[in-house]
């Protein structure tokens, strides 16, 4: 009996008992998933103290926050200095380098701003803000399907600013872009590109323009009057120099630099120029020196009618380089053509070229007095002048009614205000197409 009643109670304490095992596993089954799962939610969801919030990561992590940020940093000034600033300030903000191609889209197009934009430190120093060996390809089937595109298409678009502004890659470059994309990249395969086409176009330009330009105006106005001119003889002449002046009333004038160029073949032209014909000065024409524009003013004439023109014997040592004349005794074949129809088209001479700040026409004149020195004609020839409305005039939409109304009778206001003026300086007041459809 003793034993049974053990028996009893042992079976009932089991039963009593085995309810809880599984409880107790599953309760503990239950935190340990709790523990996994939950954590970085948890993590996430903690309460961030007010005093550690700061008020830029509010904002959304887009390209105006990259603005914000090269606009904080470079409140005073925006140097070289300023623009590693920012480049180290992202840097040092995130190790995972988070939001790294809105940055160096940011950072290309605020370039110019900081005057970086051919330095090819710079440029190194944007690859480098890419994380390392992140993107590199581990297999064909990577690299076939554009491995990490984004990635790529910055880098490339990094390097055709580089050649858009001339500057060629060095062994750094490559360094760099073999550790973040491969040697199998796009931007690695744009790379060797510029470096197979820049040696062969880097001086093919047989004029080329100076990075950067003079800032004085008259050695401005020099270099731009050679390159038009391109003429080895051409004589650059200075006829005045920029200047301020005080009047005698006490007023401050401030005359303005006249340059002009002039060859001894155009001093043989105006020699022989007829002096029953006028001569005209025309402009002011544009001239682009890389982002800079200038304005120039020519000296030349009508074309010669038929009737006048005389033909001059060829002369067959002016030019050994480039003959101006071929005698070949070829023989034709039957489908060769012995007429050509070309039409040519004669513009007339152009004798002289000057530029200067101010193109009205008692700064012209000036000019003309000077050309008159060495070219004696210019008293006896009549001089018109053809002049459109420059920069100055265009930016001055005030006296719009007052130049109305100058213009409505300039043969009176001619004869009233310059009655002492040279009978062979005239001002042509008609525009030229009119005056082409009366001809």
């Amino acid at each position: 009996m003793k034993c049974t009643r053990c028996l009893l109670l042992l079976g009932r304490s089991v039963r009593a008992a085995a309810p809880r095992q599984p409880s107790l596993l599953y309760s503990t089954q239950h935190q340990v998933l709790r523990h996994l799962h939950s954590s970085p939610v948890w993590a996430k969801g903690q309460p961030t103290p007010a005093e550690l919030i700061n008020k830029d990561d509010k904002k959304n992590k887009s390209l105006v926050t990259r603005y914000d940020l090269f606009e904080q940093v470079a409140k005073e000034a925006k140097t070289k200095a300023t623009f590693n600033k920012v480049v180290d300030v992202f840097i040092k903000r995130d190790i995972r380098r988070r939001g790294h191609i809105e940055f160096i889209y940011t950072a290309l197009k605020k370039m110019p701003e900081f005057g970086v934009e051919r330095d090819l430190t710079i440029y190194n120093k944007l690859l480098d803000v890419f994380p390392k060996e992140v993107f590199v390809p581990r297999n064909f089937i990577q690299r076939m399907f554009n491995h990490y595109p984004r990635q790529q298409e910055c880098g490339v678009q990094l390097l055709e600013q580089m050649e858009n502004y001339g500057i060629m890659p060095n062994m750094e470059t490559k360094v760099l872009l073999v550790q973040i994309f491969g040697e199998k990249g796009h931007p690695m395969r744009k790379y060797q590109r510029i470096m197979y086409w820049f040696p062969k176009f880097k001086h093919i330009n047989p004029f080329p323009i100076p990075q950067q330009l003079p800032e004085d105006p008259v050695d401005l106005a020099r270099l731009s009057l050679t390159r038009i001119a391109n003429d080895l003889d051409a004589k650059v002449s200075i006829y005045q120099m920029p200047c301020t002046d005080i009047t005698e009333s006490g007023e401050q004038i401030t005359l303005p630099h006249i340059v002009g160029i002039q060859s001894p073949s155009q001093m043989e032209l105006l020699a022989k120029h007829n002096l029953n014909r006028p001569v005209f000065v025309e402009g002011p024409f544009p001239l682009w020196l890389r982002k800079t524009c200038v304005h120039y003013y020519i000296l030349r004439a009508d074309p010669t009618p038929p009737d006048e023109q005389v033909e001059e014997p060829y002369d067959p040592e002016r030019c050994l380089d480039y003959p101006l004349q071929l005698d070949l005794d070829l023989d034709r074949d039957l489908g060769d053509i012995e007429s050509f129809d070309v039409e040519d088209l004669d513009e007339g001479p152009v004798f002289a070229m000057c530029m200067t700040s101010q193109g009205d026409q008692a700064t012209l004149n000036q000019w003309i007095s000077g050309l008159q020195q060495t070219n004696p004609i210019l008293g006896q020839v009549p001089t018109l002048f053809r002049l459109d409305a420059g920069p100055g005039v265009l930016q001055a939409p005030a006296n719009t009614e007052s130049d109305h109304h100058h213009q409505a009778h300039p043969e009176t206001q001619g004869e009233e205000s310059h009655p002492e003026e040279e009978p062979e300086v005239l001002m042509e007041e008609e525009p030229r197409k009119s005056q082409r459809m009366k001809q």
